[in-house]
């Protein structure tokens, strides 16, 4: 394996790491209750817990501090309004419970933050 190749799996470690502690770990009932609200602090706290989460992940890639910053508004920006408009398909469904739905939705919510931190390697090797 070249040390390319090797960054890119420390670096996938780091953000499932990361991944897991903020979305499962420190997210708290509170937060998941109000992140349906557009801009209450709550989604702001979560959506910020994962940038700062992030960093280790984006030094050990090796990029520069543009490129970070960069990183870490695009990461906060998605990361916020996917989660918002999760919160908010859950809220509008909140009589039906964990359906079928509610599976499609919290799988495609995941996906859509895997998919933003293959985009943050990409990136973050290639330099903004």
């Amino acid at each position: 394996m070249d040390a390319q190749a090797a960054l890119i799996l420390w670096a996938m470690l780091i953000f499932q790491l990361k991944h897991f502690v903020c979305d499962f770990l420190l997210q708290t009932q509170a937060l998941v209750q109000k992140k349906h609200i557009y801009g209450h602090f709550a989604g702001l706290l979560h959506a910020g817990t994962h940038v700062i989460g992030s960093l280790p992940a984006l030094i050990v890639l090796g990029a520069n501090t543009r490129t970070i910053v960069i990183l870490m508004v695009a990461e906060f920006i998605v990361h916020y309004h996917a989660d918002w408009l999760k919160a908010r398909t859950d809220e509008t469904r909140a009589g039906v419970g964990q359906d079928s739905w509610f599976w499609m939705m919290f799988g495609l919510d995941q996906f859509l933050h895997q998919m933003t931190y293959v985009a943050m390697i990409y990136f973050a090797l290639r330099g903004l």
